[in-house]
C-alpha cells in the first residue's frame, strides 16, 4: 500500500464526520481523525467477515443442491456455478480483512498524516469553489443529491488537481479505485466520468 493512497481513504472516511467551521478544523486534533477513520473500517471488516461467512455458506448450500436436487446436468451446473461466484465474493470481502493491519501500521506514518490534514483541509478552505466546478461538470445530476461518499470522493479528487498538484491522471486513478471499494456497483464509472470532464473545465483559462 502507498502512503498517499491510505491517505486519501482516510480522508474519505474522516471527511464526512469533521467540524464544519474552518477554526475548529485547524486545530482539531490529528488523533481524533485517525480514530473516526479506523473505527469506521473496523466496522466494515467486521461486516465484510460476516457477509464472506454468510456467502460460503450460501455457496456451501448451491452446491450441495446441485448434488441432491438437481434434475439435470444443466441445472446442476448452474448451481455449481453460483456457488463459485459466491465463493469469490467472499474471498473478495475477506481481503478487506487481511489488508487491515498493513493500513493500520501505515496509517501511524506521519507522512500519511500530514496529507490526510492537507487532503481534508484542502476540500474544506476550497469547498465552495470545488463544489461549483463539480456541479458543472455533473450532467443531469446535481452534487447534492449524490450519495455522500461518492460526492467526497470527487471533492477529494478535484482538490488534489486544483489545489495539491497532483496530476490529473493520478487522482482520477485513485478515486476510481476507492470507488470499487466504497461507491455503489457502477460508481467508479460514474465517477471517472465526472472527474475527466473537471479535467477539460480546470484547463480552460
Amino acid at each position: 500500500m502507498q502512503p498517499r493512497r491510505i491517505a486519501r481513504e482516510l480522508a474519505l472516511l474522516s471527511i464526512g464526520q469533521l467540524p464544519s467551521n474552518s477554526d475548529r478544523l485547524a486545530n482539531q486534533d490529528l488523533q481524533a481523525v485517525m480514530i473516526t477513520a479506523v473505527r469506521t473500517l473496523v466496522a466494515e471488516v467486521q461486516e465484510a467477515l460476516e457477509t464472506a461467512s454468510a456467502e460460503l455458506k450460501r455457496g456451501s448450500d448451491r452446491i450441495l443442491d446441485s448434488e441432491i436436487k438437481a434434475i439435470d446436468v444443466q441445472s446442476s451446473r448452474a448451481m455449481v456455478s453460483e456457488a463459485i461466484d459466491l465463493t469469490k465474493t467472499a474471498v473478495n470481502r475477506l481481503g478487506l480483512a487481511i489488508d487491515f493491519p498493513e493500513f493500520i501500521q501505515l496509517a501511524n506514518q506521519q507522512s500519511v498524516r500530514d496529507y490526510t490534514l492537507d487532503l481534508i483541509a484542502a476540500v474544506h478552505h476550497h469547498r465552495d469553489e470545488i463544489d461549483q466546478i463539480l456541479e458543472t461538470s455533473l450532467v443531469d445530476w446535481q452534487l447534492h443529491r449524490l450519495a455522500h461518499i461518492d460526492a467526497n470522493l470527487l471533492r477529494l479528487a478535484v482538490a488534489e488537481m486544483k489545489y495539491l498538484d497532483i496530476p490529473n491522471q493520478v487522482a482520477i486513478n485513485e478515486s476510481v479505485e476507492l470507488a470499487k471499494k466504497y461507491s455503489a456497483e457502477e460508481g467508479h464509472r460514474f465517477i471517472n466520468g465526472v472527474l475527466r470532464r473537471v479535467t477539460r473545465q480546470i484547463a480552460v483559462p
